[in-house]
Order: C-alpha cells, then sequence, then structure tokens
C-alpha cells in the first residue's frame, strides 16, 4: 500500500490509537512496523491470533505478559564488554520468572487459544542463569554467599567497621566538649568528628575537611587512621570480588543472549497480539472470512474513527460486477463509504478486528490505491483536476485483478463534456486490467454506463426527498441524483431562478 493511501484511508491514525495498548518497547515495534499483508494463508492466522487472544480478554483473563523494563538496555549491551550490574541482573531475573508465568498460563489456556497458547512453549526459563542470579544478587546487592571469598572480605571488614566504631565512641566520649556536635561524620569516605575550629588541635589526627562557615573542622583522629587504611584496602578487595560475581554472571547471561532474545521476541509478539485484541475490543471488533476471489460483503460496517455517528454500511461486490458506481447527493455519505471499505480491508489483511457483523466477507487484495479529494482529514488534497489525474494514471500503472481502486468525484473540476468522456475511457482500461473499483461521480452519463457494461452495477446513496436529508444508506442497483435544485430550494434560493433551472435542466 503507498502513503497516500495510507495518508487518505487515515491507517497511520488507526496505528496511533492500537499503539496506545501496547505495554513495551518491543509491542511497539511491531506496530510501528505493521503494515497489510498480501498472503490470504498469512492474514487468516493473524486473525485468528487476534480473535484468540479476545477470546481470552473477554473470559476476564488477566494476562501475565513479562515486563521488559530495563531490558531493552540490557540486549543492547550483550558482548559488547560491558560488565552488568545488580540491578540489570534483577530486571534479568525479574523477567525470566514472569517468562516461567507466563508459560504456565498459557498452557492452561490451550482450549479457548489453541494457537496463541503454543508460543509460550518456546520460551525459556533459563534455570541455571536464573537461580544463580537468585543467589548471587539479593535486594539489589551482591549477596554475602556469591563466593566464600567475598564472604571472608565482608567478614574482615565488619571487624574493621566495629573496631573504629568502638574507638570513635571513645573519642566522642572524651573530647565532648570541643565538639561542634556530638556524632560522627563521614568525609571522603573516611570517618572524621566535628570539631570546634579553636579546639581542633587538642585531638591528634588531620583535618580532612571544614563547614562553609568555618567555624567546624572534620578531623581524623590519628588512632583510627591505620584502621580507616585497612578499610579502603579491604573495601577495595571487596569491590574487586564482587566484581569477579558480577563477571561470571554476565558471562552466563552472554552464553544463554539467544534464549533471552527469543524470550523477548515471544513478548513483543504476545503485547502485539493483545494489543490488537484489546484494541478489537474497544470498537467492538470480529474476525471475518477472507477469500481470494474478489467477493465483499460487508454487513453493518462502521468506520473504526466514526462508531458513534456513522449510519452502518451494507454492501456486495464481486459476484456478478466488481464494480460500483455511486451516485448522489453531496453529504450523502458516498466518501465515508469508500473510506469504509477501504480502511477496513487495511485493517483485515493487517490482522485487526474490524467493526461489522457476523457474516460480513472481505477479499485479500495486493494493493489498495486511493484518489479521494474531499479534504477529509488527509494530509495531502488531491482536490484539484491535474492531481486527480496524476494519482489516476499511477492506478492505470498498477491495475490488475489483485487491485482495489476507491476513487471519490472522477475527473471532477473540468469541463462536465471531457470530464464524462476521460472517466469512461479511464474506468474501461481499469475494468479491462482487471481493478476492482468503488467510484462516486455526479455525472449523469456513467450511470447509463455502469448499466450497460458488464463487470459495473449502479448504487446510490439514499435521500428523503420529502425532508431532503441524507439516509447515509447504500443500496446497490440503483442510480440517484444530486439533487443539487431542491437543495437550493430549500436553502432559500428564490423561485425565479429555480424556475428558470428546471426549464433549462
Amino acid at each position: 500500500m503507498d502513503n497516500i493511501t495510507n495518508s487518505m484511508l487515515e491507517y497511520d491514525k488507526l496505528k496511533e490509537s492500537l499503539r496506545e495498548y501496547a505495554v513495551s518497547y518491543a509491542g511497539r515495534k511491531h506496530i510501528d512496523d505493521l503494515a497489510p499483508g498480501f498472503h490470504l494463508r498469512a492474514i487468516e492466522t493473524a486473525l485468528l491470533e487476534t480473535a484468540e487472544a479476545k477470546a481470552l480478554l473477554d473470559k476476564g483473563a488477566s494476562v501475565p505478559l513479562p515486563s521488559l523494563e530495563g531490558i531493552e538496555h540490557i540486549a543492547s549491551l550483550l558482548h559488547t564488554g560491558y560488565l552488568f550490574s545488580e540491578q540489570d541482573f534483577t530486571a534479568v531475573q525479574t523477567f525470566l520468572h514472569s517468562c516461567g508465568q507466563l508459560r504456565k498460563y498459557m498452557a492452561g489456556k490451550r482450549d479457548i487459544a489453541p494457537t496463541v497458547s503454543t508460543y509460550a512453549t518456546s520460551m525459556q526459563e533459563l534455570p541455571r542463569l536464573k537461580s544463580e542470579i537468585e543467589r548471587c544478587i539479593r535486594f539489589g546487592k551482591v549477596d554475602d554467599q556469591a563466593s566464600k571469598q567475598l564472604e571472608k572480605v565482608r567478614k574482615k571488614i565488619a571487624v574493621i567497621k566495629e573496631r573504629i566504631q568502638k574507638k570513635m565512641s571513645s573519642i566522642l566520649s572524651r573530647h565532648g566538649s570541643i565538639l561542634q556536635e556530638h556524632l560522627v561524620s563521614v568525609r571522603g569516605g573516611r570517618y572524621v568528628v566535628p570539631v570546634k575550629r579553636e579546639y581542633h588541635k587538642q585531638i591528634k589526627g588531620a583535618v580532612l575537611d571544614q563547614s562553609t562557615s568555618g567555624q567546624t573542622v572534620f578531623v581524623e583522629p590519628e588512632e583510627i587512621a591505620q584502621l580507616q587504611i585497612e578499610l579502603g584496602m579491604l573495601e577495595a578487595d571487596e569491590a574487586r570480588e564482587e566484581g569477579i560475581v558480577l563477571s561470571m554472571l554476565t558471562g552466563m547471561l552472554e552464553a544463554s543472549s539467544a534464549d533471552l532474545q527469543l524470550n523477548i521476541d515471544i513478548t513483543g509478539n504476545y503485547d502485539f497480539i493483545f494489543a490488537k485484541a484489546k484494541y478489537g475490543r474497544s470498537i467492538g471488533g470480529r474476525s471475518v472470512q477472507l477469500n481470494d476471489a474478489g467477493h465483499i460483503r460487508l454487513k453493518g460496517a462502521k468506520h473504526p474513527l466514526m462508531l458513534k455517528t456513522m449510519v452502518p454500511l451494507q454492501l456486495e461486490m464481486g459476484k456478478g460486477y466488481r464494480s460500483l458506481i455511486i451516485t448522489g447527493p453531496n453529504t450523502g455519505g458516498k466518501t465515508v463509504a469508500l473510506k469504509t471499505l477501504g480502511l477496513l480491508t487495511l485493517m483485515v489483511q493487517s490482522g485487526l478486528l474490524v467493526p461489522v457483523e457476523e457474516g460480513s466477507v472481505f477479499a485479500v487484495f495486493g494493493n489498495v490505491m486511493t484518489a479521494i479529494g474531499d479534504g477529509q482529514s488527509i494530509e495531502q488534497s488531491l482536490s484539484t483536476f491535474s492531481a486527480q489525474i496524476r494519482r489516476l494514471i499511477a492506478m492505470v500503472r498498477a491495475a490488475n485483478h489483485s487491485t482495489l481502486l476507491l476513487i471519490d468525484e472522477l475527473a471532477a473540476g473540468t469541463d462536465p463534456g471531457e470530464g464524462m468522456s476521460l472517466s469512461i475511457a479511464i474506468l474501461e482500461e481499469l475494468n479491462r486490467r482487471g481493478a476492482m473499483m468503488m467510484v462516486t461521480t455526479h455525472f449523469n452519463e456513467l450511470k447509463g454506463f455502469a448499466s450497460r457494461t458488464p463487470g459495473f452495477q449502479n448504487a446510490r446513496m439514499e435521500f428523503d426527498v420529502d425532508t431532503l436529508e441524507p439516509l447515509y444508506r447504500l443500496t446497490i442497483g440503483e442510480s440517484g441524483q444530486s439533487y443539487a435544485i431542491e437543495i437550493a430550494t430549500k436553502l432559500g434560493m428564490p423561485a425565479g431562478i429555480v424556475g428558470r433551472s428546471r426549464d433549462i435542466l
């Protein structure tokens, strides 16, 4: 599908709505890459996945999708020489635990979702990596039991810290009168006492810092200096041993990187499928029958962006005729009918459920092209005659038996005689190439063309002649009129002008 068609049919706006239902970066990436498919079997599988996921949600299920928070960062740093942190491994452990939960959940849902549930069986729980992380990392830190050497070092650190604390308590007790506060501070990782400036020489030791006002100096007592040196060396040993543990876990993680990535991919795919299901529920969507024979039957179809305001559309094509020529007044809903068929077709071919009634049938097309110049919610206006002709030329070049063409106000904006003749010639050529078409027009001559040309059928958007209000109902097999004079009369056009216009007509 080309960008002009996507823009005219607001496919990208639909994807934005769908994106709101994804909860992970991987799921959103699937949605960003989403495009209509062309292969019947693949589309049927995608629709089946979405329908099964919706069935699970309809049962009130709360699907335990693993969180990918922090996992994207980890996956991007694998095999780069990066040493992963305690927080990274905590995220990995949580992710692997969630993967196990999802496997168990899906194993019990095979009766409701036989296709979707099988994907979880490929998820790897990586029990050895998971158990090692649980053994080595606790509460976001490397645990004492991670290695015997680390345990020894930390025991020595605890002994030294206890000795320092006892000496510091003694110093606070002996020199309480010259201290600014009766507490121990830390400066540069070393223990100090806050001494009043004028008395600092009464405590032997090194001045490591002073307060902003200069009234307090922070002294490292001489009697604990050596202990602090020992503590610093032990803490360096501790950091080295922690690094060894983290390096070991990093190696294990990288050895399991393919399985980890598989879990990420499966999680992202589940997120994508359930986002489609949630969106489908929000618009009252359902799965539909598919075919590659060009048969379309819309029953109670609505445009997903006009659910509350649109009169449901009934439409059938592909049996006895492949192209509709739709006539009727402006504001009668002709353009909405084009957009509804176009967008729902793109949605179905994207594996999305659509707001239609039971029994609806969609054809799968290799290409859908539009020339809609109404200016309603489209980024690129094709309202001028020359712009539409350029678009029609592209359609003629692309048209084949697997192409759906949606054309609004064919050859409008030029001399009616030339526009009519050009329209018939274009339709004849597109029909010769086998394209399926839905075309709106105000040219009366095209009604006759559709009635006498094999493969074409007239249709009209119904209009209440008494109230002169559009009914937004499409009737196939009949042609409509524009009701321009009637509408002008209702809006107050002078009677003389109305009478003269009828004479001319």
